[in-house]
């Protein structure tokens, strides 16, 4: 057996032990891989997962010069269709990589209709005053980057098709939309979870994919390494760019009811789940077995 197969039937294990309603499971190590389904391997929403490929679409668009994620809103929003949009105070020296830290210092939190509560999430987020550099979760953080981002790269999800999505295989993907026609981006991104998996080898693999560039290694870093303050407890000290930082020496990225992306050293876990009150506990189990 090989040391994925080993790690794989370790969390199967856990699984069962634990009664944790998983969906599906993707172990890497190294240039190893195994599999186990609990369910039909379909399409599901990975939620927050989803954070992650707005964080790979913005780094796409920097590298190939189309957008400085580190340029002030109020140098991005001229000459855009977001240019008229009322901007709070302080909110005009927020940037592109603050949104997707959720740094903005902006408060608007997640509600089930938070797409429909105002005729346009983005220019009500925008509306708003910034407390500065604060952390503050929300996936009104996350749609309002992707909105500013389309207005140099078109509908993000057409533009990450041949540069993403086409190179690992993931063809047809949807992804939920707003009112108004955007993608919603802080979730609603239905994947496989092998399509998951194939999304988190490439970032453990700095953002090379079967020998080809398709992220700069530096972006993919900045997803962990550049974290800042965030809550408490285990797992959710700090956050950087759509990854947090735990558990323990491992970092993640982490979908509401249980889809984890979990990076430990030259291991890579996808987990997608129906269970959101028992994904922290497996998260730190199976950071554990990888160290075992």
């Amino acid at each position: 057996m090989t040391r994925a197969d080993i790690l794989r039937d370790r969390i199967v294990a856990e699984v069962a032990a634990s009664g944790f309603r998983a969906h599906g499971l993707r172990v890497r190590v190294g240039d190893e891989v195994a599999a186990h389904d609990w369910s039909e391997p379909v399409r599901r929403d990975i939620h927050s997962a989803a954070k992650g490929v707005c964080v790979l679409a913005a780094a796409i668009a920097s590298d190939e010069g189309l957008i400085d994620l580190d340029a002030p809103l109020a140098d991005l929003l001229p000459g855009t269709a977001l240019a008229d949009a009322e901007v709070g105070d302080g909110v005009g020296g927020v940037t592109l990589r603050r949104l997707l830290s959720m740094t903005s210092g902006v408060d608007l939190p997640w509600s089930e209709t938070m797409m429909t509560d105002w005729p346009d999430l983005a220019r009500e987020f925008l509306s708003r005053p910034s407390r500065g550099r604060v952390f503050q979760y929300s996936n009104a953080s996350t749609y309002t980057a992707m909105r500013v981002l389309a207005t140099r790269t078109g509908d993000v999800l057409d533009y990450l098709g041949p540069r993403l999505l086409d190179p690992l295989a993931i063809h047809e993907a949807v992804w939920e939309r707003c009112p108004l026609g955007y993608i919603v981006a802080g979730g609603g991104l239905a994947l496989t979870t092998d399509e998951l998996s194939r999304i988190g080898l490439l970032i453990r693999d700095r953002g090379r994919w079967q020998g080809r560039s398709l992220v700069s290694a530096r972006w993919i870093d900045a997803m962990h390494a550049d974290g800042g303050p965030a809550g408490s407890g285990p797992g959710y000290e700090r956050y950087a760019l759509s990854g947090w930082g735990g558990p323990g020496n491992a970092w993640r990225l982490h979908g509401a009811y249980g889809q984890l992306v979990i990076f430990a050293a030259d291991s890579v876990v996808t987990v997608t789940a129906d269970d959101h009150a028992g994904a922290d506990a497996l998260a730190a189990a199976i950071v554990t077995l990888t160290e075992a």
